[in-house]
């Protein structure tokens, strides 16, 4: 596909994934994510050509001027949307699939210094709310939803939601997958407690009957 043909697709997601955009030329104008695009594909394309320097020069001009930082290393797939972006950073060996969803302050790092694959590998169709940590060489699966501030360290399977620091998997692809809104994500702490308080009325309950309990044979003798 020619870069013209890519930038009009890519203008027709955020079109269709975007709520607040109302025409093409206010995308191409006005939306940072798809000017990061732009300038990754640039990138990239000379990086694979062996033009190192030149893909990290062009590079670092679209952080500046987006403030979105894509290595040109990294293999984006078709329709990726990035929305709003500011502080997004995506690092040299990540692989991210296609109709990937990423917002504001997302971060595909890396925590090895080793020079092999460090990145995450995001597969098809996954969302990744703002502010999220995805770090290490993993994969996270088909239709996964990672919360917003969440920070994920190992593997989503194919379906499941993350939430929390670190991640925890709420949903696993084995039960219905959790819409992306925010208010209605399971929340673990919440439900531990929750279980934790339930438990300890029953703990009350009975103790309160062996009193009683006590209390009549003690009367009785």
């Amino acid at each position: 596909m020619g870069i013209i043909a890519t930038i009009k697709e890519e203008i027709n997601t955020v079109l269709e994934r975007d709520p607040a955009a109302k025409s093409k030329l206010e995308i191409l104008l006005c939306y940072p994510g798809l000017h990061a695009m732009i300038i990754y594909r640039a990138a990239h394309w000379l990086w694979i050509r062996k033009f190192f320097l030149l893909g990290r020069m062009l590079s670092h001009l679209g952080r500046f001027l987006t403030g979105i930082e894509i290595h040109p290393g990294a293999t984006i797939g078709k329709r990726f949307f990035i929305d709003h972006g500011m502080g997004v950073v995506i690092g040299e060996t990540a692989e991210v699939g296609n109709d990937v969803t990423i917002y504001q302050g997302v971060t595909l790092g890396g925590v090895s210094l080793e020079k092999k694959k460090r990145h995450p590998t995001i597969e098809d169709n996954v969302i990744i709310g703002s502010g999220a940590k995805v770090l290490g060489s993993f994969t996270v699966h088909k239709n996964a939803k990672i919360g917003s501030n969440s920070v994920v360290v190992k593997e989503v399977p194919e379906d499941g939601t993350v939430v929390g620091i670190p991640g925890k998997i709420v949903t696993n692809g084995k039960e219905p997958s959790a819409k992306f809104d925010h208010n209605l994500l399971p929340d673990p702490v919440a439900r531990t407690i929750t279980d934790m308080a339930t438990r300890m009325c029953h703990m009350e309950s009975e103790i309160n009957s062996l009193k009683k309990k006590l209390e009549k044979y003690e009367n009785n003798n």
